[in-house]
């Protein structure tokens, strides 16, 4: 299946409106290095990683090296949250986004590994070019199957950027109730 650029473009620029960060790796094999580059500049000891295509997650431990401590699926659902709590960052695989916003849609069936993209202050979430959608609409049939599939347990989750919240000044604060920093990864191939 082939992308559209207009529609990574138009991704990337609404996700950024949202005051998201937004990447483009040219192949799988640059998403280690840009997730390396921002555990880095986040200066992260812990990154939690959930719900990514095979062998990715392998990949990412091995460019964050030795000094990082990484967490990875199958997490245990009691101990999860105090070991979410403990990573700086969360990296997930993302069904798909939602260009018109820039959101990112989050599908978990275990409802613990959600946890990966709310409690850290930094999440990444990593996206095929060829899973963006053009309007929300488009995601209805999406969601629909995903629920049909998963009757008891399927969460779905919209990420439009970080968390954000207004107090009674009305003054917008970031990183409140989740990640204070949020980047998404949109992959080409």
């Amino acid at each position: 299946m082939e992308f559209s650029p207009a529609v990574v473009e138009r991704f990337t620029t609404a996700y950024q409106r949202v005051a998201g960060v937004a990447h483009v790796a040219r192949s799988a094999d640059d998403v280690p290095g840009l997730v390396h580059a921002i555990v880095e500049e986040r200066g992260a000891t812990c990154v939690a990683l959930a719900n990514l295509v095979d062998g990715m997650s392998s990949a990412i431990a091995g460019a964050l090296g030795p000094n990082v401590r990484v967490l990875t699926e199958p997490f245990d659902s009691g101990a999860l949250p105090g070991l979410i709590d403990q990573a700086q960052v969360g990296v997930t695989g993302i069904a798909f986004g939602i260009a018109q916003t820039g959101t990112l849609v989050e599908i978990a069936t275990d409802d613990a590994t959600r946890l990966v993209s709310a409690l850290p202050r930094v999440h990444i979430g990593v996206v095929r070019a060829t899973d963006l959608l053009e309007r929300y609409d488009e995601a209805a049939p999406r969601i629909r199957a995903l629920f049909e599939a998963n009757p008891a347990n399927c969460v779905v989750s919209f990420l439009s950027g970080p968390s954000r919240t207004g107090d009674i000044e009305l003054k917008l604060t970031l990183g409140v109730h989740g990640p204070e920093s949020a980047h998404a990864i949109v992959v080409l191939d």
